[in-house]
């Protein structure tokens, strides 16, 4: 199969429903030649429904990034689907991030509530490198998805913090990765109407920053254009590109007040 991720194995976390940006970055995979594994949290039979709308059909590991056990077993795991002569890994998608509703309160949110935040959406994209790190033998690219933390949001509050971590986290993974000639980036990705948007208070009204400010405009609905920037940061085509942050957000990231 020809594409530019021909022959390539890909995990990607956080398929949720097809509105998601994991979920066009697995299809997108797919498209361009690659093995796709997905793993999934709590509602696990969603998860391997949404699965099936994929162009192929995708196994599902159901991974818990908070619980060690999970992160234990997940090379295990991966390598069970791969069967002989097939385990190993060429890429990680990182879609994972929660904050309960007291992170979107700054001024009121509990280090309860941060805590959580910062381990699920931050801390896990090392946890998640380093459970599947037995697999890079050859190298690999690692790619998640932030929400540009230069800046103060409106009503994003705590999120916005773990997003800061976020990026921060896949610098220093970046420089310590960087001699297995694995790669760590982020995509920067405008907002999207998906199940994790319908969790942030106030969502539409961050959301509409996006109506006035994209120069090359931004459909809130589409969550392809993001896929497809995982997808290129997963290739070949960016080899000697890591700890890098790719805006795909209709240019917001660079406009003046």
């Amino acid at each position: 199969m020809s594409g530019i991720l021909a022959g390539k194995r890909i995990l990607v976390t956080g398929v949720l429903t097809e509105s998601s940006i994991a979920f066009h970055a697995a299809k997108v995979a797919q498209e361009e030649g690659a093995e796709v594994i997905l793993t999934g949290f709590g509602r696990l039979t969603l998860v391997e429904r949404i699965a099936k709308r994929l162009p192929k059909p995708a196994p599902v590991i159901e991974l818990d990034v908070t619980n060690q056990e999970h992160l234990d077993g997940l090379a295990d795991r991966i390598r069970e689907y791969q069967g002989e002569g097939g385990a190993g890994l060429d890429g990680i998608v990182h879609s994972i991030a929660f904050g309960p509703q007291g992170a979107f309160n700054f001024l009121e949110g509990t280090w309860e509530d941060v805590g959580t935040a910062v381990q699920v959406s931050a801390y896990s994209l090392k946890s998640l490198t380093m459970a599947c790190l037995p697999l890079m033998g050859r190298g690999g690219s690692v790619v998640g998805l932030t929400f540009d933390a230069q800046v103060a949001w409106p009503k994003y509050d705590w999120m916005g913090v773990a997003k800061a971590a976020l990026e921060s986290t896949n610098r220093y993974l970046a420089r310590d990765l960087g001699a297995r000639n694995v790669r760590c980036n982020l995509i920067s990705a405008g907002p999207i109407k998906s199940m994790a948007a319908k969790s942030i208070p106030g969502f539409e009204e961050l959301a509409d920053v996006w109506n006035h400010r994209a120069p090359i405009g931004w459909d809130l609905s589409d969550p392809e254009p993001a896929g497809r920037g995982v997808v290129g940061l997963l290739s070949d085509f960016f080899p000697k590109t890591t700890g890098e942050i790719v805006h795909v957000d209709g240019g917001v990231h660079m406009m003046g007040a």
